[in-house]
């Protein structure tokens, strides 16, 4: 799509950009990856896009999942739980700033767990972390420009 919002994201204007939201593959009964809501409130902060504020803050959201992911996963082969924690620690708030409220979700309960030291089942609460993350990744990637 060659259509730009004045902020930089894809499309002719904010609700077109929240409507392709869902990954592009997903059955269409399946929620969006990334909340409307959400998106809207970041639009809100530059209305009229000069500043990029919305795609500033994907960009830096993709740059940062793309580095927190591998990082949970490695301090989890090492047993290295803080690290693991303080790493959804990091992805709960800026996933739920871009409407990735259903990672933020899966993180918050990676961490209450980790906080009461509840170890058990850690390792495929990850893997659905990351494949979360792997979906959001996507999203994202589809609101920006090239």
């Amino acid at each position: 799509m060659r259509d730009f919002c004045g902020d930089g994201l894809r499309a002719a204007s904010l609700s077109s950009c929240t409507s392709m939201l869902a990954v592009s593959s997903a059955p269409p009964l399946q929620p969006r990856v990334l909340d409307e809501a959400s998106l809207q409130r970041l639009h809100e902060l530059d209305p009229q896009g000069s500043n990029r504020v919305v795609e500033r803050v994907l960009r830096a959201f993709e740059a940062s999942l793309q580095r927190l992911l591998p990082q949970s996963t490695q301090a989890l082969q090492r047993g290295d739980h803080e690290a693991v924690r303080h790493v959804v620690h990091t992805l709960k708030s800026s996933s739920a700033s871009v409407g990735a409220l259903e990672l933020s979700r899966c993180c918050s309960e990676i961490e209450n767990r980790l906080r009461v030291h509840q170890v058990e089942g850690l390792a495929p609460m990850l893997s659905a972390l990351n494949a979360e993350g792997q979906r959001v990744l996507a999203a994202v990637r589809d609101l920006l420009p090239p």
